[in-house]
């Protein structure tokens, strides 16, 4: 069954100049490792996550859940988890070229931030989605469905005035069991959302340039 599109034309010089603002705002975002334990509105993250569900999915399956943690005992528990992982990765399972490419960001298996930041939002890809009956259903290009999501999460999360980090310790099955998520969800990432501390520092990076990230025929 069809419906109508509700699509608004709008004017070439709009249009312009909606994609220079929005270019303009979207490239400040940085990924932030000092966050301030300031509150935020619960609101503010109802609505990325709002806008995260509206991406597009493979048959519409809509492949995943998002899980936000408020609780700090709940985070302690996150922390701990994955600066166990991450001690194995620095430690041991890291080649040594990649530790190298690490170095600019000064990172270690210390993750502070986790505790620090008001929220915590996993991301979950959901294998096949399960109905009222327990029928398993197929879903199809999970990894890319998820992917879109995520994006736009951190996108709305940005444009709405947070700072954001996304963190993949890996493996990440300890998130199912802290989170209580069913064995069906695969932890896709942990984005950390909030306001950076007034001490926060960036690695001093560059972007490639636009002719070598981008082609035309």
């Amino acid at each position: 069954m069809q419906k109508p599109l509700k699509f608004e034309k709008q004017s070439a010089s709009y249009m312009l100049d909606a994609s220079r603002k929005f270019k303009q705002a979207v490239t400040q975002r940085r990924s932030v490792r000092q966050f301030s334990s300031e509150p935020v509105a619960r609101e503010i993250i109802d609505n990325a996550i709002h806008a995260a569900g509206s991406a597009p999915s493979g048959a519409n399956k809509q492949p995943w859940h998002f899980v936000v943690v408020e609780s700090q005992a709940v985070k302690q528990q996150i922390r701990k988890a994955a600066e166990a992982e991450e001690h194995e990765f620095y430690h041991g399972r890291a080649p040594q070229a990649w530790l190298d490419d690490l170095k600019v960001f000064e990172t270690d298996e210390h993750k502070p931030f986790l505790e620090a930041a008001p929220y915590l939002i996993a991301v979950f890809l959901q294998r096949n989605s399960v109905d009222e009956d327990g029928v398993k259903h197929k879903n199809y290009y999970m990894p890319e469905s998820v992917g879109i999501a995520t994006g736009i999460l951190i996108t709305a999360l940005h444009m709405s005035g947070l700072a954001t980090l996304t963190h993949t310790p890996s493996p990440m099955k300890f998130m199912n069991q802290i989170l209580a998520r069913p064995s069906n969800e695969k932890p896709y990432m942990l984005i950390v959302a909030g306001h950076p501390s007034d001490d926060a520092t960036v690695p001093d990076i560059k972007r490639k340039p636009f002719d070598e990230i981008s082609s035309y025929f």
